[in-house]
């Protein structure tokens, strides 16, 4: 029987969200925590990977169980046993041939500028001391919805077959002492954000130009892009599925 379990964490401690050799990472903390709970070997499937130190506030994971389940005590038996930077939130009853990745019609992220040095913050968004030109880096930010090739912003390594992406949102907000960009698209590459949101920067500090910014997409080139921004920043912030498979 398959299921889909909604959760959130902070990634600060760990090395991303696959599991891989000599390195803690979500998946695998998650996959352990399962097993336990519901005493079979359980190897999820999440939505989507997120960096070493990248968080979510939304993840979705797919897993396969023998037995049915009572989805609000699993949840609670989860949360006893998971460590605290990492939450379960909810846990869904699926059609067996679903998957959280492929039915993935959406996917938006947060990235978090503060421009005030706070401790509490510090792991959560990235510290940035001079005034950015949001004006600027907003009218560089609609560009994207007119392209479809980010070869620019993605990174060498990975089995990606192609670049193309549809992205529907693309917007800086001043949110008190903090400025959120928020970015919607139906697929993001490896690294996509993080190096959108660093060439970003580059255009409110006036080192690039919006007309610049697009010359640098359309370039298709990895070494135009500017470096990525800080991981502690960005968070996976919506996962959306068709309406009726939740």
């Amino acid at each position: 029987m398959r299921y889909f379990l909604e959760i959130a964490y902070d990634g600060t401690r760990y090395h991303g969200w696959q599991t891989q050799p000599n390195a803690l990472a979500v998946q695998q903390v998650l996959d352990d925590c399962l097993s336990k709970v519901l005493r079979q070997s359980i190897s999820s499937t999440g939505s989507g990977r997120t960096d070493t130190g990248v968080h979510a506030s939304q993840q979705f994971v797919h897993f396969d169980a023998v037995q049915e389940l009572d989805t609000q005590q699993a949840v609670f038996r989860l949360n006893r046993i998971l460590p605290n930077d990492i939450s379960a939130v909810n846990l869904y009853r699926v059609p067996d041939d679903a998957h959280a990745r492929f039915d993935a019609h959406a996917r938006t992220y947060h990235y978090h500028i503060t421009f005030a040095r706070n401790p509490f913050r510090r792991f959560h968004a990235y510290y940035h001391s001079r005034s950015l030109d949001v004006a600027q880096m907003n009218a560089a930010a609609a560009s994207l919805l007119a392209h479809e090739d980010f070869t620019t912003f993605s990174k060498v390594k990975g089995d990606t077959r192609h670049y193309r992406c549809n992205i529907y949102q693309a917007v800086w907000q001043q949110e008190g002492e903090e400025l959120v960009f928020t970015i919607r698209a139906n697929r993001f590459l490896r690294g996509m954000v993080r190096l959108v949101v660093g060439t970003l920067v580059d255009v409110g500090r006036g080192k690039l130009t919006v007309a610049q910014f697009e010359q640098i997409i359309a370039s298709q080139d990895r070494s135009k892009s500017s470096g990525a921004a800080p991981a502690e920043g960005l968070f996976l912030a919506k996962v959306e599925y068709p309406e009726q498979l939740l």
